[in-house]
């Protein structure tokens, strides 16, 4: 041990030596200071030095930017004029315009008035914000169906099913299941269209038939065996 080697040192030297006791005890001041240094030293002999690097905080790691903090950052280095759009995306159907061409702090400006909407940029390095409503377009409101498409799936057509314009497809029916637990009259009213005017519609029809996706009739079928 380092304490126990150095004391041993210390009471040899004063055997052998003939100094006066003024020394003696100034020598014995100096050993005592360097035995608490040593024990202090002792103590923390088996920590790893720190050194300038490993002494700093660990950097905090940033959570990543969504889009339109994205566009407002690259907008901020910008000082020529842009074109803004906006797009207003429905339960059924969207709709599109150019707002105009607005320098870029306008752009932020509108941006931050309205945080609910997100925003990119296109191809062309237009300034699209997108604007998300619980409602059904007005072309929508004027020509949607709902039907089932050649694969079987509940689908939302652009008019009669008949003329195969799918706007958008939700889930595949059990056609068999259905066959066996709904009036003939309602498939037939689905195979040739039925017509939803509004949110309240939209969502009735989506509820009534969504008994018979075919996931949850497997759920069903597995619960029951």
């Amino acid at each position: 041990m380092i304490t126990f080697n150095l004391w041993r040192k210390v009471k040899q030297k004063l055997r052998r030596s003939k100094r006066p006791i003024w020394q003696l005890a100034s020598g014995l001041l100096v050993s005592a200071a360097l035995l608490s240094a040593a024990f202090h030293t002792e103590g923390r002999i088996d920590a790893a030095p720190i050194h300038g690097d490993e002494a700093e905080a660990p950097a905090q790691t940033q959570p990543p930017e969504d889009g339109s903090r994205s566009v407002i950052a690259t907008l901020s280095d910008m000082r020529a004029k842009i074109t803004v759009k906006i797009r207003r995306v429905y339960i059924c159907g969207s709709e599109s315009e150019t707002i105009g061409v607005l320098s870029s702090s306008e752009t932020i400006r509108m941006m931050k008035q309205h945080p609910e909407w997100t925003a990119l940029l296109d191809e062309q390095g237009a300034v699209v914000m997108e604007q998300r409503i619980d409602d059904l377009s007005e072309s929508c409101k004027r020509s949607a169906y709902f039907g089932i498409d050649k694969l079987g799936r509940l689908s939302l057509f652009d008019g009669e099913p008949k003329k195969e314009k799918v706007m958008r497809t939700f889930f595949q029916l059990d056609v068999n299941y259905m066959e066996s637990s709904l009036p003939k009259d309602r498939i037939d009213e689905l195979v040739k269209g039925i017509r939803v005017t509004d949110k309240d519609a939209f969502n009735s029809v989506l509820s009534s038939f969504g008994d018979y996706a075919v996931e949850r009739t497997e759920k069903v079928m597995k619960r029951t065996f």
